[in-house]
């Protein structure tokens, strides 16, 4: 079992939103991943601990979409993104979770998430979302980078491929933070 201190850790959360979770997924559908997260955030919230929610969205226009030249654009899934594909998928959303919305794949960047955490105290933060080698690899990255000591479970988390998804658990997690289970987390020091 891994102690947290629900002062200083926080439950970062990536791109859990409508247009996101009912993708085709894998290894763990989205719908599970998604019970899985409201289950964990609703015991950080009765501990006292911090929930950070981030969902991507863009501008009506979509100018501040980045267009960068690439191989592979990212592109709107078969027929559109839904009216509402930007929203929190229901069940997630509490009074005093902090909201963060960010414009390309990591939450620090353009965003006040360091801030948000800082200010609060947080050193420790337990990240998932969908999808792990895009938005939360990216998050994650940029986390350790400023200096967060990261848990990554590894059912809290699930991408467009099992092979993307064990890539970061296996291969990248390990070098900035801990691998774990939800299962693994509990609360005191």
């Amino acid at each position: 079992m891994i102690a947290l201190d629900p002062k200083t850790t926080a439950l970062v959360l990536i791109d859990l939103q409508k247009g996101v979770v009912g993708r085709d997924l894998s290894p763990h559908p989205g719908t599970a991943v998604l019970k899985t997260v409201i289950g964990l955030a609703d015991r950080f919230r009765a501990e006292g601990a911090l929930v950070v929610l981030v969902n991507v969205a863009f501008s009506p226009d979509g100018k501040d979409a980045l267009r960068q030249p690439v191989d592979q654009p990212s592109s709107a899934p078969p027929g559109g993104w839904p009216p509402d594909w930007t929203e929190l998928s229901d069940g997630l959303p509490k009074p005093g979770d902090i909201r963060i919305t960010k414009r390309q794949w990591g939450a620090f960047y353009g965003t006040e998430m360091d801030l948000a955490l800082r200010r609060r105290g947080i050193r420790s933060l337990v990240m998932g979302g969908i999808a792990t080698n895009m938005g939360v690899e990216s998050t994650a990255r940029q986390a350790w980078e400023h200096g967060y000591a990261l848990l990554l479970p590894e059912d809290l988390s699930t991408s467009f491929s099992a092979e993307m998804h064990d890539f970061a658990m296996k291969k990248i997690f390990p070098r900035i933070g801990r691998v774990v289970r939800t299962a693994d987390l509990s609360f005191g020091v």
